[in-house]
This record gives C-alpha cells, structure tokens and sequence, in this order.
C-alpha cells in the first residue's frame, strides 16, 4: 500500500554564514568587490544573499538614495548607486547601517542586486539550496480560504488578530491605518488589543498630518516611505524611539514592529504588532506576518476601495444617488418615476458679487453658501443632487408620504433665508442671499447622458418649473416661490395668481413664502 508522506512544515527562517576564503564579484571585466571576510544570507523563499564588508568593495559608491526598504528582522535598508565610467547603476547595492540582532551579522556590509553583476566567484564555497518546506498553519489557512468572507475591516481586523494568536504569534495589540479618498476623513486606523472584544475605529481628518502624535509616530514614518520601526521594549533605552513606545511598555509590551502595507496605487500604509511575550517575536513568526503582509494589504485595499468608492459618489452625486449607483443603477436610462418635491436655490447677484469680490473671495463666499444650504437640505431629509454654477438643485422624495416631502422643502426653503440672513446680519462681510423656487410632482430619478458620460438627476415638469419659480422670484422681489402643489404645507403663503413661466406651456398656480427675516430683509 503506497503511503503519501506528510509534507514538511517548517517556520521562517533566517541565518547568516562566513564564507571561506577568497570571494569576488565581477560585472563583466569590472571587478565590483572582493573579499576575505564575505558572509552569505539564507532566508526563507530568497535567494542566498551575499555581504561583503564596505571595505572591500572596489567601484565607487553614490551617496544614500531616496530608496529605503524594511525587513522586521534585518532592519531599513539603505541603497547606494554604483558609479562605473560612463555607467551609473540605480539602487544596485543596499546596506543595513543599524541591522537589528538578528542579522546584526551583516551590520557594515553591502548586498548587490542580482542585475549589477554578471558573475560571482565562489572559490572554495559552495552555496547550500533553499530547503523551505511549506510554510502554513491557521494563519494562511484562513487567508486562504476563510478571509474572503469577512465583510468588514473590523470584523477582518478581529479575526486576523485572532488568527494570529491561533498560529502562535503573541501579540498583545495590532493595528492597521490605511489612508483614504474622502473630502474630510484622511483614512481610518483600526486598533485591536487582547482582551477587548471590540475594534476601536478612529477616522482622522487631515489636521492629523500637524498633529504631535502623529509627527512624532511610527506610522508617520513608515508611511513617509521611510521604512519600518522593529523595536525591542524591554530595553532600558531603547534607540530611536518614539513616544509611544513608553506608553506600550508600560502596558506589558516588550517588542513592537510597524512594517509598510502598500497598496497596489503606491500608497503606504501601516501595519504595527505590539508582542507581550518576554522574548519578543521570533524570526518565524515575524517573517511569516511579513510574508502574508501583502496578501493582507490587498484584503483591507479591497475594503478601502469600497469605502473610497461610496465616500466619492456620496461627494459628487449625494447618498441616496451614491447609493444607487453603487447598487448597479449604472446604465443610460437607469431610473424610476418618483413623486417628489424639487428645489432650486440660487445664488443673487452673483455676477457682480464676483466683479466686486474678486475670483478667490468669490469662490471662498460660494462655499459658503453651498455649505449653509446643503446643510439645511440634509437636515430635513432632502438630497443635494448638484452644483450649477451658483445654484443647488435638490430633491425631497415623496415615497409613501407625500404631505411629509412638501412640508421638509417648504421648510428648508425657510431656514435657508432665514440663516442666510443670519449670516449677513453677523458678518458685515458675507452677502449671501438667495432666490428659491419648489415644485412638487412625478420626475424620473436616474441616468441620462451620453455612452461615456452619465449623469444622475431628476428630469421632469416639477425640476423645470421650480427653476423657473426661483427666477421669477427675483422678479417680483420674493425669495421663495412654490408651486400650488406645494401650498397645502405652508402657513403663511402669498398667493401670486397664475404665473407664465419661461418654456412652461401653462401658467401656473403660485405662492410666495414670507419668512420672520423677511422684514429685516427688506427693510
């Protein structure tokens, strides 16, 4: 009976060798280094890596490039070009000037990248194959197979952790930041410590990039490009070190690394384990984190993606549109028939606002207005569809409550003029004011546009005549003009009789609001 032999299970490793006698490296003729004193590097999944003493190298060196790399066991590396005549090779040879102990080995020595030279000569030396085995275990096992299931970053912070422990690895807190594409938020940063049975979510705003414990952090470093930070804790003085670490010592921690997470856009992100046990991490499984980091990276840049993907359209299209479109509502002619009230408010005199304001002060006002009214918009359960130019056109969807959408646009058209003249009341400096026009009736919510450039708005007679309702406004001295359709909810509406309105075959039945500004306003 044929047995099949269990396959060899081994842990990441990592040893360094002296090599017997002379040994020299040649690019073509030119003799690069050689020594008496190399050494070689075995290192799981690698090609044997050999180190020569600086000193024995033989071409000239540039100084340090931009090019740094992190390995949580050998330290940041630093690159060198090599200056040959008539030959500047980028990058070719790297050193690590602070190795960390376990390759305090090759602290001092250079490395050359396999395409700066042509040959190697060994001498005596021979040169051992890569007996890696297979590296596995819960760790990769859920990576590969369990990972993909888990819906949130949260919930794959938690696990990971989890899985981590389940492999051995004794960490006591991980954390993963992962910058973003948002208006406000600059990326979130996700803290799992033993013992809590929730992930801290923290979303920093931009001002995170002035602030002290940032400035001064690991993540700001690694994330600078900078490489990585491996440092032992249970030092007395531990070199280079960052505030933080007191406050992790203090907690039991012994050995902390934060190692870059890219993402395949080239952004850097941070991945940081903070080890309770007294020896600190191992080689095997450190080296198995940094071997699975970029399988992890693409998992949380999946979640990202999805995050950037909503914050964005939310941005530019608005949530409810945002999340339709994000639902597959992606195709020209997409859309439903709705019953909704449509308002259109516009900023006054805004041409010669920006003659007086000049273009940056014009712009600076304009945000400010877009601010003001979108904010009130939202407040009352409408959606902001779009800017045009100086106008924000909005929608209240009726759904099953058609008195509830008249009643939130009436509103909102009230507080916008009201807290507009708040504003200018307060701020000799601010001029907003305003023309408003709302509508009620059926319009088609949904895409319109060419094959290549969509567009999600409301197309209808109601979005027509709340346009024009706002201009007319400004032609009899009122801010706010609606439609018969929205009357029934207002209070205190003026009737205007019917009005011909610019490209609307019939007159319509309309109503001015008068608001308690409206006597400052006017006075």
């Amino acid at each position: 009976m044929n047995v099949h032999a269990t396959p060899k299970i081994k842990g990441y490793g990592i040893s360094v060798e002296r090599l017997n006698g002379r040994i020299a490296i040649y690019r073509d003729d030119t003799l690069l280094a050689e020594s008496h004193d190399a050494k070689v590097m075995y290192e799981t999944r690698l090609p044997p890596a050999i180190y020569v003493p600086r000193k024995d190298v033989c071409v000239d060196l540039s100084d340090e490039t931009e090019l740094q790399t992190f390995c949580p066991f050998k330290g940041t590396a630093s690159y060198h070009d090599i200056l040959l005549p008539g030959e500047q090779l980028a990058n070719s040879v790297w050193a690590y000037e602070d190795a960390l102990p376990e390759s305090k080995a090759i602290q001092g020595h250079i490395g050359f990248m396999p395409a700066a030279y042509t040959n190697v000569d060994l001498g005596e030396n021979q040169l051992r194959e890569p007996d890696d085995g297979n590296i596995s275990g819960p760790l990769i096992d859920w990576l590969m197979r369990g990972a993909s299931v888990v819906d949130t970053p949260e919930a794959f912070t938690k696990a990971l952790a989890e899985k981590m422990l389940d492999h051995g690895i004794a960490i006591q807190r991980l954390s993963i930041l992962a910058w973003s594409l948002h208006p406000l938020i600059a990326g979130k940063h996700y803290i799992w410590e033993k013992g809590e049975d929730e992930i801290s979510t923290f979303a920093p705003t931009y001002e995170i990039y002035d602030h002290p414990a940032f400035t001064n952090s690991p993540l700001r470093h690694v994330s600078n490009g900078l490489g990585g930070v491996r440092q032992r804790l249970n030092s007395d003085n531990p070199h280079n070190s960052f505030p933080i670490m007191e406050d992790l010592r203090a907690k039991g921690a012994t050995d902390y690394v934060a190692m870059p997470l890219p993402f395949s856009d080239g952004r850097t992100n941070v991945l940081t384990l903070t080890c309770d046990h007294p020896d600190g991490f191992t080689t095997e499984n450190l080296g198995l984190v940094f071997e699975c980091s970029s399988v992890i990276a693409r998992y949380y840049e999946v979640f990202m993606q999805r995050e950037n993907a909503q914050a964005l359209l939310e941005t530019y299209v608005g949530k409810r549109t945002g999340a339709r479109v994000l639902g597959g509502d992606i195709r020209r002619g997409d859309g439903d028939d709705i019953d909704a009230a449509i308002m259109f408010c516009d900023l006054r005199n805004s041409t010669s606002l920006e003659e007086q304001l000049g273009r940056s002060a014009y712009i600076t006002l304009l945000n400010e207005f877009f601010e003001t009214v979108s904010g009130i918009i939202h407040e009352n359960g409408g959606e902001v569809l779009k800017f045009i130019g100086d106008a924000v056109l909005a929608v209240f969807p009726a759904g099953d409550d058609a008195a509830t959408a008249r009643t939130n646009a009436q509103r909102t058209a009230i507080e916008i003029v009201e807290r507009l003249a708040e504003l200018r009341t307060s701020d000799n400096d601010h001029h907003c004011d305003c023309s408003i026009g709302v509508a009620f009736g059926r319009v088609t919510y949904g895409n319109v546009g060419s094959r290549e450039r969509l567009d999600f708005t409301v197309i209808g007679q109601a979005a027509n005549i709340a346009a024009r309702l706002g201009e007319f406004g400004k032609s009899v001295n009122h801010r706010i003009v609606v439609s018969e359709d929205i009357e029934p909810a207002c209070k205190h509406a003026v009737p205007l009789g019917d009005v011909k309105l610019h490209n609307v075959s019939r007159p319509v039945t309309s109503y001015a609001l008068r608001t308690s500004a409206d006597a400052v306003l006017d006075a």
